[in-house]
């Protein structure tokens, strides 16, 4: 691994103790000088033997008030429905990493956000997935009738930078369901604007993060995801998050007897005072998963995390060499793009996901994921299998 400034690791760590502390009030810091016309990125095509449909949810909790602007008068959430689906979906258009709307804002937060990013010279709307919109699925899209899976972003991110991994899990069987948190995330596109809102939302974060603030992102979190559980009529589910999305899935899994199983992807599992959550205190009886990297381990992940690990029970840990924090996401595959091109220095690739070729980090952090879920949630052998494989959609 490349070594670090003290500096460095603090502002990282400070970063996402706080889920989301934006670099709001600062300049945009770029490590290179964006080239003009840059270049076209790519994200991996999934593995699974399916190809994978999409379609995009706008859900409305008229429950709960949205904590950061609460003159919006609801809880709104989007969210990507991921599904396999039936072979020689050509004709579908290929879903786009971020709407055009999303990629506009994305481009002036990205490096304030994470600073390593250029400042210029991506067309962030030009990434398309490797899912197809409106594709139909191999089974009536009745969620129930397969196994599903939620994913929480990491703090700052939204539910677009984990586009690659849900994709290629939903190639192996799983319906999966990527989950927005706006006011947490940097950008939100939803269908229309409404009173306390435009169209796109932006964070309401800032870098002031405190204790209680924190805590509001993660119950705010815990609420979103339960909540997408019962406007889905979802039960038996298995939850995935990265950094605060992790914390989340793990203080969920705790909260609620629906989840099956859970992958924490370097989530903290204590406040920002050191706080234990009450799923480190109290110990879990369900399966989760905790995995981390040689490059962002500390003592206060090592910490929270054995106090979960020491009450036994179907808790393991992974760690992932050669790598840094955002390897869970599609800078895995990006950030080296990036550097090819120019616009990012090695430097700032190990700061982000580290020294190790995507060739190997993304097939691992896959394979990861697949593992745990098929031992905890498998995909039934019932469904049969497609002919082709998902890389030729």
């Amino acid at each position: 691994m490349t070594s670090r400034t003290p500096g460095r690791r603090a502002v990282t760590q400070g970063a996402l103790a706080g889920a989301a502390a934006l670099f709001l009030g600062t300049a945009a810091v770029s490590p290179a000088t964006a080239r003009p016309g840059g270049p076209a990125l790519r994200l991996p095509a999934p593995t699974g033997p399916y190809p994978v449909g999409a379609t995009v949810r706008h859900l409305v909790d008229h429950s709960r008030n949205d904590p950061w602007v609460p003159g919006i008068g609801v809880r709104e959430l989007m969210v990507t429905v991921l599904t396999p689906a039936v072979p020689g979906g050509r004709g579908f258009p290929r879903m786009p990493q971020l709407t055009p709307g999303a990629a506009a804002l994305f481009t002036q937060l990205g490096p304030l956000i994470r600073p390593h990013l250029p400042r210029a010279g991506v067309d962030w709307a030009a990434t398309l997935t490797h899912a197809r919109i409106g594709a139909p699925p191999l089974h009536p899209p009745l969620l129930g009738r397969r196994p599903v899976l939620l994913y929480s972003p990491g703090g700052g991110d939204s539910r677009a930078m984990g586009s690659s991994l849900a994709i290629d899990l939903a190639s192996y069987g799983w319906t999966v369901v990527t989950v927005d948190h706006p006011g947490d995330a940097s950008e939100v596109e939803f269908p229309t604007a409404r009173p306390g809102r435009e169209r796109v939302r932006e964070t309401a974060l800032r870098p002031d993060m405190d204790a209680a603030t924190f805590r509001t992102v993660v119950d705010t979190r815990v609420a979103d995801l339960r909540f997408v559980l019962d406007a889905l009529g979802l039960d038996r589910v298995g939850l995935y998050g990265h950094s605060a999305g992790g914390t989340a899935v793990a203080q969920a899994l705790h909260e609620d007897r629906r989840i099956a199983a859970a992958a924490v992807l370097e989530g903290y599992l204590d406040g920002m005072d050191g706080t234990l959550l009450p799923v480190a205190r109290d110990g879990v009886d369900r399966p989760v998963l905790l995995a981390g990297t040689d490059g962002f381990r500390d003592d206060r992940l090592d910490r929270s995390w054995s106090a979960l690990l020491a009450h036994g029970g179907p808790v393991v840990r992974r760690q992932l060499d050669d790598s840094d924090h955002w390897v869970f996401t599609d800078y895995a595959a990006l950030v080296p793009q990036l550097q090819e091109a120019g616009l990012m220095t090695a430097e700032g690739r190990a700061d982000m996901i580290g020294t190790a070729d995507p060739r190997v980090s993304v097939p691992a952090v896959r394979r990861l994921l697949r593992s745990f879920f098929a031992r905890h949630l498998p995909v039934p052998a019932a469904v049969p299998p497609a002919r082709g494989r998902a890389a030729s959609q």
